[in-house]
């Protein structure tokens, strides 16, 4: 897949319109919206919408309520806005008080336990008294935990339908909401010979301590390029997170742009970095969407996403791939670590060339260069 293709819009016609997906995007073709779909309907006059994705599982909604949405990946924000869905970039844990009849919820059970008890608990606090829930969920992931969970925060619930593993319920609310439980945690951690403080918000990757893949590719990267070797380079942290490299990074006196799709970590990792006093310039964006056309850099890491038992690379990891080939000034360096199980030695070898491994234990470190011109 190259980098136009990732990025490109696809439209589907519905009711009034077009529905837009993409790659990177959650909610579409996922067994667990499609059930969504196939069981919502309105309630009252405001719907609020806490995990859309692309938008499909409360679309049929649209046009028979007033349908909000949070959303906090920027790639299915993309599709809400070029489908003319009412939409805003925010955590759920932001929905307004008692204001909704209706609240559509796909379990975000990807995200770990605090992020959907923080998500049930906004849900709850969101609806009037009376107002609904549907809730969807596969078996698999907790959602019997789950949708028990929100009985105890609303009152009355049943399972509508079931389709394989996948439930959706309904329930309303027979009783006030408790408090939102505290949402901010922070944790210390020392990174090539130096102590960092690290504050996040639930549901972003590696919380409560520094990933080992992340600290292999720093050593890595210091073996290759010294500290020196890192001074005053425009460096570019494709997925950077609460900011695991880009904080040591900036401390190096690198010029650090740090790109990321979850607005939950954006907001942690702009945290960390007033903690720690340090600057960096941090983009909420589908891979480097946000970036301008021309921009370009001496240094590119990344720590890309995956899910074992998907795709040898995923569509957002190869992506990763594709911008960094792109945007690498010539003989810029392209750091990257992965399980050892992903092959991307012939994506890395296809797109530049050439690679070399610099370390490899649990994980593994590669490098490649961009080919100097001439």
């Amino acid at each position: 897949m190259t980098l136009a293709e990732y990025h490109r819009l696809t439209p589907l016609p519905r009711p009034g319109g077009m529905l837009y997906v993409k790659p990177g995007a959650r909610g579409y073709r996922d067994p667990i919206y499609d059930l969504l779909q196939k069981t919502v309907a309105p309630f009252g006059e405001r719907a609020l919408d806490l995990n859309p994705g692309v938008g499909w599982g409360s679309l049929p909604l649209e046009g028979r309520m007033n349908v909000e949405r949070l959303e906090t990946s920027r790639a299915a924000f993309r599709c809400l806005s070029a489908s003319g869905l009412s939409a805003r970039l925010a955590p759920p844990w932001d929905a307004e008080e008692g204001a909704y009849d209706l609240v559509v919820l796909a379990l975000p059970a990807g995200r770990g336990t605090a992020y959907v008890e923080a998500t049930l608990v906004a849900a709850a606090r969101a609806l009037r008294m009376g107002g609904r829930v549907y809730l969807a969920g596969d078996k698999n992931k907790g959602f019997e935990r789950y949708f028990k969970e929100s009985k105890d925060l609303l009152g009355y619930g049943e399972v509508l339908r079931r389709e394989g593993p996948v439930r959706v319920a309904l329930l309303e609310k027979e009783k006030e909401a408790p408090p939102l439980p505290p949402l901010w945690q922070a944790f210390r951690a020392r990174l090539l010979g130096e102590e960092y403080a690290f504050f996040h918000l639930p549901g972003v990757f590696s919380a409560g301590k520094v990933d080992k893949a992340s600290l292999l590719l720093l050593e890595a990267l210091l073996g290759e390029m010294g500290k020196e070797g890192v001074r005053g380079k425009a460096v570019l942290d494709l997925g950077a997170g609460y900011g695991a490299l880009t904080l040591p990074l900036a401390r190096l006196g690198a010029e650090v742009t740090a790109v990321e799709d979850d607005l939950v970590s954006v907001l942690s990792l702009q945290r960390s970095l007033e903690a720690n006093g340090l600057a960096a310039r941090v983009l909420h964006s589908d891979v480097d969407e946000a970036l301008t056309k021309e921009e370009r850099f001496d240094m590119i890491v990344t720590n890309p996403p995956f899910h074992v038992g998907g795709a040898v690379i995923l569509d957002v990891a190869q992506a990763f791939v594709e911008a960094a080939a792109a945007r690498l000034k010539p003989g810029g360096g392209f750091f990257l670590v992965a399980n050892p199980f992903l092959k991307y030695e012939p994506l890395l070898e296809e797109r530049f060339g050439a690679f070399r491994t610099l370390l490899v234990r649990e994980y593994k470190v590669l490098f490649a260069e961009k080919a100097r011109r001439g």
